[in-house]
């Protein structure tokens, strides 16, 4: 159960996580095959690409104002009324380019707006004292969507090179229409009641001024950072296979154990926090991180760069709900909304700065200059954590 929701408006919120991120990785590679369908040239598919993040950068301020206004149900209803719209649309109409972007664009404001307001939901309900917790299971949530959406691609693609898009497209109509109704089982009261007792200290700032406060800057970077680096990892462990002469499905299995073992680290996330306490747990994390990340640099054997992937996949796991909580925590009242819309946006510009900058640098020395590089920038974060309380 998450902090005082009940077990009923839990298990919603976590049904929630899991079917707006099972829905973008089901709508986003068919919309790529659609693409793929129209015979379109190459630069469109990279706008295409590009087009899921133009919202998330653009809206993502107001929409974590909004949340701490109008509360996160009602923004998630509206999220999730998007996404519907976004895959009949598709299923309807995506017979262009045009519309393919369009729909992608659209896919990405409403994934945006559910996400912010799941992570309020948790953060306005659980207690300090849980956030590692909630969060650990609303991620593994997540998680698990992120796996169902390229299953359910399978399922109904078949073994055909190009699948069936119209069919994908029917599945995600149908999920999007549990997704908008699973928002309404999740309870409103509690947040609300808290909002109306603390109505007179919420603060109109700007986001200037939330960036001022202790803390938060130190929190954007590590989550910008660590969500990086999965990206990179995704990119690059193909790249370095080909280097290494491993096969494109062994590769596929390192990836998925992963992102297996990133959904482990989850589930006892608030027992290990509660023990270790959080400052040493998110240390232990970027840590294992970065020695995983320097050590797969090196030429090994095959089921050892398996073992270094399930390490990397508890260090990189841990880090993301950590700095949920850690931000959380210390935004002001009535401003944990924007604070945790501002770690989206500021996610969507690391994913974009530190693959080109890590790029650059690593130029010449192939995929396993990336991992170093990688290592690096994860090790880098550790710094800002000098002098931070985060079990307070």
């Amino acid at each position: 159960m998450i902090g005082e929701l009940g077990w009923r408006s839990s298990t919603a919120l976590l049904l929630h996580s899991a079917l707006i991120q099972a829905v973008t990785f089901l709508v986003r590679p068919a919309a790529t095959y659609r693409a793929l369908e129209l015979d379109v040239p190459a630069f469109a598919l990279g706008v295409l690409a590009a087009s899921y993040a133009v919202f998330p950068l653009l809206l993502a301020l107001p929409i974590g104002s909004l949340v701490d206004r109008l509360g996160e149900r009602r923004l998630m209803a509206v999220g999730s009324a998007v996404v519907l719209a976004c895959s009949a649309f598709l299923l309807f109409w995506g017979t262009s380019v045009a519309a393919l972007i369009a729909g992608t664009a659209l896919l990405g404001a409403g994934q945006l707006a559910c996400v912010v307001g799941q992570q309020a939901v948790v953060a306005n309900n659980a207690e300090s004292t849980r956030l590692d917790s909630a969060f650990g299971y609303l991620t593994f949530a997540a998680s698990l969507g992120q796996a169902l959406g390229p299953l359910a691609i399978s399922l109904v693609g078949g073994a055909s090179v190009r699948p069936n898009t119209q069919a994908i497209f029917i599945l995600s109509v149908g999920m999007s229409l549990v997704l908008f109704l699973a928002t309404f089982v999740v309870s409103s009261r509690v947040s609300r009641r808290k909002r109306a007792a603390k109505g007179a200290q919420r603060s109109k700032g700007s986001a200037v001024s939330l960036l001022k406060t202790p803390g938060v800057v130190r929190a954007l970077a590590t989550s910008a950072t660590v969500l990086a680096v999965v990206d990179l990892t995704v990119v690059y462990l193909p790249a370095l296979g080909a280097e290494r002469g491993i096969t494109a499905a062994t590769v596929g299995l390192m990836l998925a154990v992963r992102a297996v073992f990133s959904m482990v680290s989850r589930l006892g996330l608030g027992r290990v926090s509660r023990k270790l306490g959080r400052m040493r747990l998110l240390v232990l994390s970027l840590t294992v991180s970065t020695a995983s990340l320097a050590v797969a640099a090196i030429p090994m054997p095959v089921w050892l760069l398996f073992i270094v992937m399930a390490f990397l996949g508890l260090g990189l796991g841990i880090g993301q709900p950590l700095t949920m909580s850690w931000l959380s925590a210390q935004a002001p009242e009535g401003q944990r909304g924007r604070a945790l819309a501002l770690r989206l946006a500021g996610n969507r510009v690391g994913q974009v700065v530190l693959p080109s900058a890590i790029g650059v640098v690593a130029v010449g020395l192939g995929a396993a200059g990336v991992f170093l590089a990688s290592a690096v920038a994860v090790g880098g974060t550790m710094l800002l954590l000098r002098g931070v309380r985060l079990d307070d």
